[in-house]
This record gives C-alpha cells, structure tokens and sequence, in this order.
C-alpha cells in the first residue's frame, strides 16, 4: 500500500504535540473518542501503519500544525466505547460488531515553525486542502502529497 497522508486534529487541552511526545508512552498516542462517521470510516478504511500525519493542534490561541506523526497500529475497536464509565461511551457498541475504531499514532518530527491556520489559509496553493475550507470541522481528514509537501515547507522540514 502507498503511504497516505493525513491531517489528524487534536484539542490542545487532551494532548498537544509536546505532550504526545514526553507525555505518552514511546511517544506513542491511541486516538480515542472519534465519534463522527466519515472520520471513522477514514480510520477503519483508509488509514494504515506507515501513514504519514500532520498532527494539527486545536481549541487553542493558535490552531495549527505542530510537526508529523505516524500511524504504528492500523484500526481496532475504539475501547472507550465499550466503557461504561468513558465519555465516549456508546451502548449500541458491541466486542463483535463494534461501531468506533481508533489508531496509535507516534510522535515523528517537530516543524521548525509552527505552521498557524491563518498561513494555511493564506497560501494560495492550499485553497483546496480540506482543513482551510469553510466549514469543514473534520478531526480526521486526507491530505494530498503535495499539499503535504507543502505543509511540510512551510513548517521548515
């Protein structure tokens, strides 16, 4: 399979990309509680090991992306939905016919500069990446390789 690339949100609050990181173990992170339908077909359909991320940092003074990140653990069935005591909980998910899936991602790269949503949106060349896009609040969405190679430019890597 070819390497796909992927813009991956997170609100600042749950983990940042220091966080993911210092703050997890093998700077690893299990992107948990997606609970929106094409996100999740993205998770369960498309994404897999080696996919390349830009780890996209949200709800925050300065939503942007931070640096790259790595899928290490293709789909499997979201846990969280399966526990009655996480927010995330969700009573028509069964072990056998789970209805929330979730992936591990691995802290890759930082980006030399912090590439801010308001420079996204002033490239011209990215008017058509899905993240500047009006209205488009996806947590997970793909990315074309050379709106990546882009992206990656502009963060100084």
């Amino acid at each position: 399979m070819p390497v796909r690339y992927w813009l991956m949100k997170c609100e600042f609050s749950e983990c940042s990309f220091d966080d993911l990181k210092h703050n997890r173990p093998d700077s690893t992170g299990k992107w948990r509680g997606v609970r929106n339908y094409q996100a999740r077909n993205f998770i369960r359909d498309d994404m897999g090991m080696g996919d390349t991320v830009l780890f996209y940092q949200s709800n925050c003074d300065e939503p942007g992306i931070a640096g790259l990140a790595e899928i290490v653990r293709a789909a499997y069935p979201d846990p969280t939905a399966l526990d009655p005591n996480s927010n995330y909980y969700d009573d028509k998910s069964t072990p056998d016919a789970p209805r929330w899936f979730s992936v591990d991602v691995k802290w890759k790269k930082a980006f030399k500069t912090y590439v801010h949503l308001k420079d996204l949106k002033a490239n011209p060349e990215l008017g058509e990446m899905l993240v500047v896009r009006r209205g488009q609040r996806l947590s997970i969405q793909p990315v074309r390789k050379r709106e990546f190679e882009i992206v990656c430019k502009m963060g100084g890597v």
